[in-house]
């Protein structure tokens, strides 16, 4: 169970997106500087890497975020359960293509795993997000919430008042995504998100610790 008084504010990562060429150099170093500004959760989220390269990436954030750890903060692997677990990282986040969620938490429950190791879903629909709880999920990713084009492959975007309908649904953290800006991200929190996740509005910023401060400052 994840208990936070504060929005949670997570960062879905894209090196390719950022300046230099995609360079994994370029996003630890967008990695580091994320958690230092006081973003909780860093979903390591870059599908085009061998499992190899990702494990080094996941270890490496992993290193580079250690000081904030006490903070609360955690790095997270988009859909490769073997390299969250091997890399030591903090959780899973699983996509709908991804193993299913109760599968993950049935491997979680016969090994010795850390209790406070997350389990995560995507969804893009009420019926989605309320089988993720069932099914053991510790929190879900709802989205798009608003217009964005990373999020065109799963439809029209979804709007707040569907937002809201699924929070008050759901008894785990929903975490609201696409097109969140510093602006929008209050109107995702007051109908009751437990917090935001976006790419952009990390990558994008010239005051990452401002920004972070200015959304804390709006819940």
């Amino acid at each position: 169970m994840i208990i936070s008084r504060k929005p949670i504010l997570c960062y879905v990562t894209d090196r390719r997106s950022l300046a230099g060429e995609g360079k994994i150099s370029n996003l630890i170093d967008m990695i580091r500087r994320a958690a230092a500004a006081g973003v909780d959760w860093i979903q390591v989220r870059e599908k085009d890497l061998s499992a190899k390269e990702l494990l080094q990436l996941t270890r490496a954030a992993i290193a580079e975020t250690r000081h904030e750890r006490s903070h609360g903060n955690r790095i997270l692997v988009n859909d490769r359960l073997d390299v969250a677990w091997v890399a030591g990282a903090g959780g899973v986040h699983l996509g709908e293509q991804s193993l299913a969620v109760s599968t993950v938490k049935r491997l979680r429950a016969s090994a010795s795993w850390p209790a406070d190791f997350l389990v995560g879903a995507s969804c893009h629909s009420l019926e989605a997000a309320i089988a993720a709880e069932r099914d053991g999920a510790d929190y879900v990713i709802f989205g798009p919430i608003f217009e964005t084009p990373s999020k065109v492959p799963f439809g029209s975007p979804q709007g707040l008042q569907r937002l809201g309908e699924v929070c008050r649904q759901l008894r785990i953290p929903v975490i609201a995504i696409g097109g969140i800006t510093a602006t929008n991200a209050c109107e995702c929190l007051a109908v009751g998100a437990a917090g935001i996740a976006a790419i952009r509005l990390f990558q994008d910023s010239d005051n990452l610790a401002e920004e972070v401060a200015r959304i804390r400052a709006s819940s």
